[in-house]
C-alpha cells in the first residue's frame, strides 16, 4: 500500500517564486503542493489542522502580518501543519522570530532542490530542519550569550534600521520610550559603539539585522 503523500502550502506574495518551488516539488514522488497562499493572512485561513502536512513560509510579505506572525498563528493550534521557513534572509533577528514563533525549520531559498526535499521530509516528520548556516548562527550565539543581542533587543535595532524614531518604536513594540532607550544602552554596549548609525552599521555588517533599504 503506497503512503499518502506529504501535503503542503506554499506561502509566498511572488507568484514566480511560487510557480519556480511548485515545479521543484512536484518531481518528488511522496510530495503533493495542494495550496497555495499569496499572503500571510491567506496562509493563516488555510492551513488548518488536518488539510496539510507541511507549510513553506516567506517572512517578508506585501502584507500586513509577517511570515513569523503567521507562523505562530498557525502552530498555536493543536494538530497544525508544521511550517518551514523558506526565505532569502539569514539575519540572528529574522531566525530568533520564526524559531520563537514555532517553526520546524529555516531555509535559505538558494539551497539545492535536494535539501529543500530533505528538509520538507524531516519537517514532516515532527524533527527540525535548519539549513547549515543558519544551524551555526544559532549556535555560535549559544557560546557566547553574554555578547549576543535578545530577541527584543535584535526588534528594537532592526526598527532603528529601518528609521523608526524612539517613539515610533515604543509605539510599534508596546513599549515605554524609557525601555527602548534602556534596550539601545545595552545594544551599544554589546556592539561597543556609541550611536544609532554606528550600531545599524555594526549590525548589518554582522548580519544580525536585515541591511536598511
Amino acid at each position: 500500500m503506497t503512503a499518502a503523500p506529504i501535503r503542503l502550502l506554499l506561502a509566498d506574495d511572488h507568484p514566480i517564486v511560487r510557480a519556480g518551488l511548485r515545479a521543484v516539488l512536484d518531481t518528488e514522488p511522496d510530495f503533493a503542493v495542494t495550496g497555495e497562499a499569496a499572503t500571510a493572512e491567506r496562509a493563516v485561513e488555510l492551513a488548518v489542522p488536518g488539510a496539510y502536512e507541511v507549510v513553506l513560509m516567506d517572512l517578508r510579505f506585501g502584507s500586513a502580518m509577517h511570515g513569523a506572525e503567521a507562523t505562530a498563528a498557525i502552530t498555536a493550534r493543536p494538530g497544525a501543519p508544521r511550517v518551514l521557513v523558506l526565505t532569502t534572509y539569514d539575519t540572528d533577528a529574522d531566525i530568533l522570530a520564526a524559531v520563537e514563533a514555532g517553526a520546524a525549520g529555516y531555509l535559505l531559498k538558494d539551497a539545492p532542490p535536494e535539501e529543500l526535499a530533505a528538509a520538507v521530509r524531516t519537517a514532516a516528520a515532527g524533527q527540525s530542519a535548519l539549513a547549515p548556516a543558519v544551524a551555526h548562527r544559532l549556535m555560535d550565539r549559544m557560546r557566547t550569550p553574554a555578547e549576543a543581542l535578545t530577541r527584543r533587543e535584535l526588534e528594537v535595532l532592526q526598527l532603528v534600521g529601518d528609521g523608526l524614531s524612539n517613539q515610533r518604536i515604543s509605539k510599534e513594540l508596546f513599549l515605554s520610550q524609557a525601555t527602548v532607550k534602556s534596550h539601545l544602552v545595552h545594544i551599544y554596549a554589546k556592539l561597543g559603539v556609541d550611536s544609532r548609525t554606528a550600531a545599524v552599521a555594526a549590525a548589518s555588517a554582522r548580519r544580525l539585522i536585515r541591511h536598511p533599504g
